[in-house]
Formats: structure tokens, C-alpha cells, sequence
């Protein structure tokens, strides 16, 4: 199993990216284990491969790094769990399809231990939860607001980014940006939603999901098709 690192201070994001660069570059030489990085950040946006100008609303707010990661714009701060994940996908099957998969079924399984039902939909990155208590949408499907964004990236099929959770960031601060381009839909966390949640209760969710979706290291990532079955 990997490594599990915690941060228990605001990393700022040039450091984690030097970690990150310096770590996935040892496990592909073999020199170091798989890590899982939890750790939160100081206020600022990333920029994703595929972000665009016009969705950073307010860019003198927080600083803003082009992360190198897919995806578009997002928030980081505190109050929010980053899972930066290290994991060796020559180990674990070449399939990039199937690992974020796997990603997106890690947090629906940690957040089905707080009995709340997180879902994916086609179309729209990151991990959603419906908001039946908010006004329904002009053709009437019920609102959804979006818990967990996940953007990665691939060097000698060693990952790294991966995952942010919302327990209780500012909510506010997400008005600088277009979160991850999506216009039409809103922004919670599990504290918004009524869960009091800390970080030590999500951490040790996270690490009992993880052995769920991952498992051991195996020569693929089994049961792709499966995961978000029922």
C-alpha cells in the first residue's frame, strides 16, 4: 500500500509541487513507495491544461498557478482536503480512463460513510451531491452542487494531483472563478450540507475507502466497469 503523508500545516502550492515533481520522479526510477499527500492549501486558484481566460472572474483575489494537471479552473484553500495521489499505473494497469474512475469511486465510497450519496455525471468533471432542498433547475431536474473536483497528471504513468474535497472552505471564494467551467450548477461542501465533519474523521474515511477501490497492487485496475454500480 502506499505511503499516507499528512500536512497538518497550509502547504503553499510551489512547495507541493516540487514535492510532487521530486517523489513521482523516485517512484519511477524505483527508488521511492506510491504516496497518498493529505494537506490543505493557503486561498488560491489553479489553472488546469484546459482553463480559460474568461472563467477567472476576479484574477488579483488569490494567486493563480498553471498546475500542469487537466481540467480547468479550481479553488484551494482552507477548509478543503487535497489527496494528492503518487500511485505507479505501470503496476497498477495503463488505463487513464479506469484510474479516474477509480478516483471518482474513492471519494463516493468515503462519502457513503457519512451516509451521504455522491454521483458523477456525464459531462461534468468532479463528484456531485443533489440538493433537493434548493429550487429545481428551469426544466425541473433537481439541483446539484458539486463536493469533489479531481484533475490528474501522467509522467512515465506515475500520477500525481488528484483530488480536492470541500468540508468546510469559504464557499464565498469560489465566486473568482468558473469552477472547472461549469456555469449551471453550485458549489457545496459537507459542513454546508449539514455533515460536522473534520478533517481527521475525512482522513480516516479516505484511508479505509482507498483499500476498498484499490486495493493491493495488482497488474491492472480490476472491476473498472463495476464501480459505480447501484
Amino acid at each position: 500500500m502506499p505511503e499516507w503523508i499528512r500536512s497538518d500545516r497550509p502547504v503553499p502550492y510551489p512547495e507541493a509541487l516540487a514535492f510532487m515533481e521530486r517523489r513521482v520522479a523516485e517512484i519511477a526510477a524505483g527508488r521511492a513507495d506510491e504516496a497518498i499527500w493529505l494537506l490543505e492549501h493557503p486561498p488560491l486558484y489553479t489553472a488546469g491544461t484546459s482553463a480559460q481566460v474568461e472563467d477567472l472572474i476576479t484574477p488579483d483575489r488569490f494567486p493563480v498557478y498553471q498546475a500542469g494537471r487537466g481540467g480547468q479552473y479550481t479553488y484551494h484553500g482552507p477548509g478543503q482536503r487535497i489527496v494528492y495521489v503518487m500511485l505507479d499505473l505501470n503496476r497498477r494497469g495503463k488505463d487513464v480512463r479506469c484510474f479516474v474512475r477509480h478516483l471518482e469511486s474513492w471519494v463516493i465510497h468515503t462519502l457513503a460513510e457519512f451516509n451521504l450519496r455522491g454521483e458523477i455525471r456525464d459531462g461534468r468533471v468532479g463528484v456531485w451531491v443533489a440538493r433537493p432542498d434548493k429550487p429545481r433547475g428551469p426544466d425541473g431536474a433537481v439541483a446539484e452542487d458539486k463536493i469533489a473536483a479531481i484533475g490528474v497528471k501522467l509522467r512515465r504513468w506515475v500520477s500525481f494531483h488528484g483530488i480536492s474535497i470541500n468540508v468546510e472552505p469559504d464557499l464565498e471564494h469560489f465566486s473568482g472563478i468558473v469552477p472547472c467551467g461549469i456555469r449551471d450548477h453550485g458549489v457545496t461542501s459537507l459542513v454546508d450540507l449539514g455533515l460536522p465533519v473534520g478533517m481527521g474523521d475525512l482522513d480516516a474515511a479516505l484511508e479505509r475507502a482507498f483499500a476498498e477501490v484499490f486495493g493491493e497492487v495488482t497488474p491492472g485496475l480490476a472491476g473498472c466497469d463495476l464501480l459505480h454500480a447501484g
